[in-house]
């Protein structure tokens, strides 16, 4: 085994990684994945203490990292951060657009204001901040962005109809995102995690019935866990990965493999 090679494959070493919504979760997974694997990485997040906590924690144990707090669904937040990250710290070179949120309803009875932060925070943000690091990274002609969807972008379920269509939507602006930008050495994939046992999802963890429906549908029989989904991030953001564009990596499982 050629084991020089296989790390060349997959080391970040060099690469700044900017990962939205990374103060916890699997936000943080990516986070502290992409640190092991090389790369100087700014977290962000839009509570300040939180994400200062995190950062800290981080750099406790020896790790390059940086944060900003700043809303991902506000343009002009936005583009002053990427352009201080860019200024600061350096050029980013991987962008993986995390960020999102859940406000439960069923449609008939959804306040529109939901709808709209949902779609804000898990749709409008990836294109915001796309746009603002891939702007700087055409001109270099090169980057890799990785927008995290969802199971949810392929299968509906009740009372999170807004954040399905946001996933889906994210879905589609992956292959519109890799068709404009893919000349330009610009490559864009996304990764759709299933039901991931976080600190985020445990009441439904801790739920019986959902559990129970959980289990019973994937055909691993379990939830997935944070270091199942960290794998498929580092391999989108590494050299392995440099001929696929605009291509969807699921990591559910099998959910989708069976009725």
């Amino acid at each position: 085994m050629d084991q020089k090679f296989i790390n060349q494959m997959f080391d970040l070493s060099g690469k700044i990684a900017l990962i939205t919504g990374s103060s916890r979760g699997l936000g943080l997974a990516y986070a502290e994945g992409y640190l092991k694997a090389g790369a100087t990485v700014v977290l962000n997040g839009s509570h300040q203490d939180a994400l200062d906590r995190t950062v800290a924690a981080l750099r406790e144990k020896g790790y390059p990292a940086y944060g900003r707090c700043f809303d991902v669904s506000d343009e002009k937040q936005v583009e002053e951060n990427v352009a201080w990250i860019e200024k600061e710290i350096g050029p980013i070179d991987i962008l993986i657009n995390n960020a999102g949120i859940h406000r439960r309803h069923m449609l008939a009875e959804m306040p529109a204001e939901d709808w709209r932060r949902v779609i804000d925070v898990n749709l409008t943000s990836a294109f915001l901040v796309g746009k603002a690091v891939a702007n700087r990274m055409i001109p270099r002609g090169h980057g890799k962005i990785i927008n995290v969807t969802s199971l949810n972008a392929e299968l509906a379920r009740a009372n999170i109809g807004n954040y399905s269509a946001a996933k889906g939507g994210l879905k589609m602006l992956t292959k519109s995102m890799a068709t404009e930008w893919g000349r330009f050495g610009v490559t864009v994939n996304a990764v759709g995690p299933g039901y991931i046992e976080t600190d985020l999802t445990k009441k439904l963890v801790e739920d019986p019935q959902f559990d129970g429906w959980v289990k019973s549908e994937v055909p691993l029989g379990r939830w997935g866990r944070p270091e199942d989904i960290v794998g498929t991030t580092i391999f989108l953001g590494a050299s392995a990965s440099d001929y696929i564009n605009g291509f969807t990596v699921y990591v559910d499982g099998g959910w989708q493999a069976c009725l």
